[in-house]
């Protein structure tokens, strides 16, 4: 099953919202939870877990793009149970 990981609304009116770090690589098992991505919101850096353990088949997003609210920002190929 494939699991988007979206941009969460961070309540942050006005701010731009910029992709800065990227902590797995396309291929890289991740485990729920674990960062995923950097995101600077304003002053405010906010670390975006990994919404399912399994394999990041893409990052929809590159470093310096900036983002909207509900965007899909990366797809994991979740673990089947």
């Amino acid at each position: 099953m494939k699991v988007e990981l979206r941009l969460p609304n961070l309540d942050l009116p006005g701010a731009a919202i910029i992709a800065t770090c990227w902590h797995a690589q396309v291929g890289q098992r991740v485990i729920e939870g674990d960062r995923l991505l950097e995101v600077l919101a304003g002053d405010t850096i906010v670390d975006l877990p990994a919404p399912a353990s399994g394999k990041l088949i893409e990052r929809a997003v590159q470093v310096d793009d900036t983002l909207h609210t509900g965007q899909v920002l990366a797809i994991i190929e979740a673990d089947e149970e």
